[in-house]
């Protein structure tokens, strides 16, 4: 393709890094001024959100009965965003109602954590997602406490990175997650088990260390974890995304969502992949999510989330900026 072939441009206007943003606003409004092309601007959330809906049209997503325009209860998960909302179709457009959010860290960002703890690289959700495969996911019971609304905040947002974008006034506590408890849980365990050296040790083979490989493999990595450690890892994961289901099917439930949309960069994770479309199938719920490459950040999913607001007229002025803190639906 070339410019010539295109209706617009589209961009990411927020949420995310106020640097990064600007790169790519500016960038785009240049590029829509000398090509005389309309500018859309598109929230990142619902980017990934579009993600699962561009396969689902191509037929490469989850075959159902389901309409491909029907009511939806999306779980956005990330590094930056553990997010659910109810996505509607409305008028061409779509409409997302906040449903349930991270307070604290986002899934991703825990999967990051717990890895450089380990002296795995980053991101950290691919190691330890095929490092889960070679421990006992029961070995290590790491439970999630049911999360209260905390009276000195008075229904305001915590003042973390995850939790910026969106308000906690009237969500409903059972909907939303935290995983700095379980990231600590792992830093205890790795305490009391005296796992530091082994982490430094690993940490210098893979990475730092003057023998270290070019690309350390996941069979590199295997080679310097013992059995307590695989068994760590598997039990974090097994409980990070039993906790993501639990609240995601409870709340498909409550809202009467008969399709879940499971996106962004955590949706590529096997593990989850493989629990969410056990349960699903046990709900007889439908479960869709995007390919491995549209899983991480990329721009087809702006694109596609673009097309029903460049159908609308929905087009962005000159003086479109970043917001780092856009948020989603109402």
């Amino acid at each position: 393709m070339t410019l010539a072939d295109l209706d617009a441009i589209a961009v990411t206007s927020g949420p995310g890094l106020a640097g990064a943003l600007l790169v790519g606003i500016t960038y785009a409004k240049a590029l829509a001024f000398a090509v005389g092309l309309p500018l859309v601007a598109v929230n990142h959330l619902e980017g990934h959100i579009h993600a699962v809906l561009l396969n689902e049209r191509q037929g490469t997503g989850a075959s159902s009965a389901v309409p491909l325009d029907a009511q939806s209860l999306a779980l956005v998960v990330s590094g930056g965003h553990t997010h659910l909302y109810l996505a509607e179709p409305a008028g061409g457009s779509w409409h997302y109602q906040l449903v349930g959010r991270t307070l604290d860290d986002a899934a991703g960002e825990a999967y990051d954590k717990v890895a450089k703890l380990l002296g795995l690289g980053y991101p950290g959700g691919p190691w330890i997602d095929a490092l889960a495969l070679h421990g006992n996911p029961k070995a290590v019971l790491f439970a999630f406490s049911q999360i209260k609304t905390k009276l000195h905040l008075a229904g305001k947002a915590p003042r973390t990175k995850a939790a910026r974008t969106a308000p906690i006034a009237g969500l409903d506590p059972h909907f939303l997650f935290s995983f700095s408890g379980i990231k600590t849980a792992v830093l205890r365990y790795v305490e009391l088990h005296n796992l530091r050296p082994e982490a430094e040790a690993r940490r210098e083979a893979l990475f730092t260390g003057p023998d270290a490989p070019e690309r350390p493999t996941v069979e590199d990595a295997l080679a310097t974890c013992d059995s307590q450690t695989l068994d760590l890892i598997a039990s974090f994961q097994h409980a990070v995304v039993g906790d993501l289901m639990k609240k995601t099917f409870a709340a498909a439930e409550s809202l009467g969502a008969r399709r879940i949309l499971v996106t962004g960069g955590v949706a590529a994770n096997r593990e989850l992949r493989s629990r969410f479309t056990a349960e699903a199938a046990r709900r007889g719920v439908t479960v869709a999510f995007p390919t491995l490459a549209l899983s991480t950040d990329n721009a087809a999913m702006i694109a596609a989330a673009a097309w029903p607001r460049f159908l609308a007229g929905e087009f962005a002025d000159a003086e479109l900026s970043a917001d780092p803190a856009l948020a989603l639906g109402r």
